[in-house]
């Protein structure tokens, strides 16, 4: 009897300890991926779930978003522009247990795949095109990368060009053509406020060729403004029609 009752309580020993073993808890944001007897047979979590010890296998996958750096490329424009460019992904595993089956690293391989894609996308651009337009580039390289780590499980939520590296040359020369830009600009408005002033001038012309009182008002006003400023100097205006009646007369 009392070796009947060591073996019973053997037994639920071993019971306890394969129900503790077989018992799993996954976090919210993370997958359990069973393989029984080699087979995948799915993903379970969150929480808790029991798995058959010794049969079935579990590997743990992370569902949040990681955000994966891609190294800095010298790529050639499409006008022959030779450029440094980086750009950082941003990747989410939607199939827990295809990026676990179909790939063996899906971080290495998406990375190795935005380089290439980022080489081959900032190619099909001009220099112009790739630093005025990074919003749709970066579109364009979300949509050629989803396409590839789609088969993963893998999708990616944002594709980010941070920096783009012109060669010494070629930002002296952006620099001499800003500045060009800039005197072109300045000279166009200082020609336009000339012409508005001459049209005003001419407006004015015309306002006191038609009223002589008002010729006088304003040669007067004048006096008054050159008396405040210059007390010592004394001006006499001489009317136009005097003059024109001089050369008559000398004539």
């Amino acid at each position: 009897m009392p070796a009947f009752v060591a073996i019973v309580v053997v037994l639920l020993i071993v019971l306890v300890l394969v129900l503790i073993n077989g018992l799993k808890i996954v976090q919210e944001y993370e997958r359990a991926v069973i393989f029984r007897l080699g087979r995948c047979v799915g993903a379970k979590g969150p929480g808790v779930f029991f798995i058959v010890p010794i049969f079935d296998k579990m590997r743990k996958v992370n569902l949040q978003a990681q955000a994966v750096p891609i190294a800095s490329q010298q790529v050639i424009t499409k006008d022959n522009v030779t450029v440094a460019v980086d750009a950082v992904a941003y990747f989410r595993v939607r199939d827990a247990a295809a990026s676990v089956v179909k790939i063996q690293n899906w971080y290495n391989a998406s990375q190795l795949v935005a380089q290439t894609s980022l080489r081959a996308i900032i190619g099909r651009h001009e220099l112009d095109q790739l630093l005025g337009e990074r919003d749709r580039i970066n579109a364009e390289l979300k949509t050629a990368l989803d396409l590839q780590t789609e088969e993963w499980g893998v999708q990616v939520d944002l594709v980010e060009i941070r920096d783009v590296g012109l060669p010494e040359q070629m930002q002296r020369a952006m620099a001499r053509q800003a500045e060009a830009e800039r005197e072109r600009r300045a000279k166009v408005i200082a020609a336009e406020g000339e012409m508005q002033a001459s049209q005003k001038l001419a407006e004015a012309a015309t306002v006191l060729a038609e009223s002589p009182g008002a010729m006088h008002l304003r040669t007067l006003q004048t006096m008054a403004e050159i008396a405040t400023e210059h007390n010592s100097t004394i001006v006499f205006p001489i009317p136009s029609e005097v003059m024109s009646l001089l050369r008559n007369t000398s004539g």
